[in-house]
C-alpha cells in the first residue's frame, strides 16, 4: 500500500455568512495550497468542522475538491460520525467518487474505551470502501479514545485489509515512533502535530503527514522537510520555531478552528465564519491577531495565492 510523503492538508470549510457551505471559494483553495507544497487535503475532518456538517453536505464538499484538485493532488475523506450507518454511507460515497482514501476519528459520543471497540468502529467504516487506504485519525483530546495506539496497529494487522495507518495527533513522539517501527514499518505514520515536525524527523518519522496550520503556514512546514532532507539543520530548526510561535498565536484565539480560519481572512481568503457552538472572533480580536502576527513577521512568510 503507498505511503504519503510529503504534507497533506486538513483545510477548513468555507460557508457563508448564515453558516451554509459554500463550495465557490475551493477551486481557488486548491490551487493556493498546491502551490504552496501541499500534496492533498483531508476534508470534512476537525478543521472542516465535519461533525458540525451534515451528511449530504459532506459529500457535496466532497465532490467538489474531487471536482478542482489538481494533477496528483490527493483527496482524503474523513467520514467518521457519531452514526456507523452515517460514516459507512460517506466511505462508500468517497470510494464513488475516486477520492484517494478515507478517514476517521473516534466518535465524541459514545467514548470508545476498549481497543476492540475501536477496532470494530474502523473495521465496519472500512469495509464500506474496501479498495480504498483507510486512515484512523487519533485526536483523543477531541474525544477522549486515549487508547494505546501500537496495540491497535497489532490488532488491525491481519483483520482490517485496507488498514493504511494512524493520523496520529497527539503529543507522543515515542509512542508514535514505536508504532512506526511496528514490523519494520509495515503502516503509514502519518505525523499530525505541526510544531512537532523537526523532532519526528530526527527519529526518522514525519515522511508524510497531515495538519492544519499548513493552510496559512504551509511554506514554512514545507520547508522544514525540505531543510532537513538537505542536511540544514539549522534553517529546518529556525523554521520550526517559527511555526510554533505561529500556533502560540493561534491558541491565544480560540485555536486554529477558529483563530485559524480568521487568518485565512489575514491574508486574503475569507473562508466565513464557523458553526455555533464554536464563539467565532469579534473584530477587535481580529485586530489584536493581526498585529500579534505582524510582530513575528508571519505575512511575509505565510502561504501565498
Amino acid at each position: 500500500m503507498e505511503k504519503i510523503i510529503g504534507l497533506i492538508d486538513a483545510p477548513f470549510t468555507p460557508m457563508h455568512p448564515n453558516g451554509d457551505i459554500n463550495l465557490e471559494p475551493i477551486a481557488a483553495y486548491a490551487d493556493m495550497l498546491h502551490k504552496n507544497g501541499l500534496k492533498g487535503v483531508f476534508i470534512n475532518g476537525s478543521s472542516g468542522e465535519g461533525y458540525m456538517l451534515t451528511t449530504e453536505e459532506r459529500m457535496a464538499l466532497a465532490e467538489r475538491w474531487m471536482e478542482v484538485k489538481p494533477e496528483g493532488f490527493k483527496v482524503i475523506v474523513h467520514v467518521g460520525s457519531c452514526c456507523l450507518r452515517e460514516s459507512k454511507k460517506l466511505a462508500a460515497h468517497a470510494a464513488k467518487i475516486g477520492a484517494w482514501g478515507i478517514g476517521s476519528m473516534a466518535p465524541p459520543f459514545p467514548k470508545i474505551g476498549r481497543i476492540e471497540e475501536l477496532v470494530k468502529y474502523c473495521e465496519e467504516i472500512a469495509s464500506a470502501a474496501p479498495e480504498l487506504p483507510f486512515y484512523y485519525y487519533h485526536i483523543p483530546a477531541f474525544n477522549g479514545a486515549f487508547l494505546p495506539m501500537l496495540d491497535l496497529l497489532k490488532a488491525v494487522d491481519g483483520r482490517i485489509p485496507n488498514f493504511a495507518g494512524i493520523k496520529y495527533t497527539f503529543e507522543s513522539l515515542y509512542e508514535y515512533n514505536q508504532c512506526r517501527l511496528y514490523k519494520g514499518g509495515k503502516f503509514d505514520m502519518l505525523h499530525g502535530q505541526d510544531e512537532t515536525i523537526l523532532p519526528s524527523l530526527a527519529q526518522g518519522g514525519a515522511q508524510g503527514g497531515i495538519g492544519g496550520t499548513t493552510n496559512y503556514n504551509g511554506r514554512e512546514l514545507v520547508g522544514i522537510i525540505d531543510a532537513w532532507s538537505r542536511g540544514d539543520v539549522e534553517t529546518a530548526r529556525e523554521k520550526q520555531n517559527f511555526s510554533q510561535e505561529v500556533i502560540n498565536v493561534i491558541c491565544n484565539y480560540r485555536g486554529n478552528i477558529v483563530g485559524g480560519k480568521r487568518i485565512m481572512k489575514l491574508i486574503g481568503f475569507d473562508l466565513g465564519p464557523n458553526r455555533v457552538p464554536f464563539r467565532n472572533m469579534t473584530d477587535e480580536e481580529e485586530r489584536s491577531m493581526k498585529a500579534e502576527l505582524e510582530a513575528i513577521g508571519f505575512f511575509e512568510r505565510c502561504n501565498k495565492f
